[in-house]
């Protein structure tokens, strides 16, 4: 653990990310078959470097519920796909405690040739549930997801809507840690969301930390105390969430 991060909350860190950097390759070619021509002709093509985040840092105390806010392609997937694992920083370091679950890319962990119940259980396999866990909670995972008809479907068939649905159900059901949640809810119908909205702060009370980005302002303010505001691939604000989500509003794009 690093020395140069403040302490934000008077419990231990869930996550911490120090001093992290992240830069991306932009290749200067409109599309692969312009690459390859330029390649049979001999001429380079060009690569630029995109750099998502800079230098950022912040701790998550276990049980806090944090809002990431920002404009697009200021960094904030970026950010959660850090601590995720799913990417790993060009520079600093990124630490989390615990069992950590992800709704970053809805669905993108589904195999579209099984069914919805043969994804249940790979999915929560691969979040480190056992056979016979899942088996005590395949109701409740469906019931939640309220597909209960198309469970025996292969999901290549599901909606986007039903998708998340599966997903997010899956991942709340979960005994975990860390949850990420990535605009996750802006799929679905009103009394959907807000049946997920309730069981997010469910997870909150129960001492689960949680990284939140969405452009929901309201959703936000309704499930976090705390806003960390991400512009030009920088932490700008870290603080109460009023006070974030105003910043938010007010800074130009």
């Amino acid at each position: 653990m690093s020395d140069t991060i403040t302490q934000t909350s008077e419990t231990r860190p869930a996550i911490i990310v120090d001093h992290v950097t992240k830069t991306f390759l932009k290749r200067n070619s409109h599309s692969l078959k312009e690459a390859f021509v330029g390649w049979t002709k001999g001429k380079k093509v060009r690569a630029d470097t995109f750099r998502a985040l800079d230098d950022v840092s912040f701790q998550i105390g276990e049980g806090e519920s944090v809002a990431v806010l920002g404009f697009n392609g200021s960094g904030k997937s970026t950010t959660l796909k850090l601590v995720s694992g799913v990417m790993e920083p060009d520079g600093g370091r990124v630490f989390t405690r615990g069992r950590v679950a992800g709704l970053i890319e809805v669905g993108a962990g589904f195999h579209p040739e099984l069914s919805g119940r043969e994804n249940v259980y790979l999915n929560a396999a691969i979040l480190g549930m056992s056979k016979e866990q899942i088996d005590a909670r395949f109701d409740d995972i469906v019931a939640f997801s309220e597909i209960e008809d198309f469970i025996d479907q292969e999901v290549k068939h599901y909606s986007s809507g039903m998708f998340m649905r599966l997903a997010f159900s899956v991942a709340i059901h979960v005994d975990l840690d860390v949850l990420l949640v990535d605009e996750v809810l802006a799929v679905g119908d009103e009394a959907f969301r807000k049946k997920c909205t309730e069981k997010l702060k469910e997870l909150t009370q129960r001492g689960v930390t949680m990284l939140v980005v969405s452009h929901s302002m309201g959703m936000v303010k309704d499930l976090c105390p705390r806003g960390i505001v991400i512009h030009e691939h920088k932490v700008l604000f870290d603080g109460p969430i009023d006070r974030a989500v105003e910043i938010i509003r007010t800074t130009p794009h």
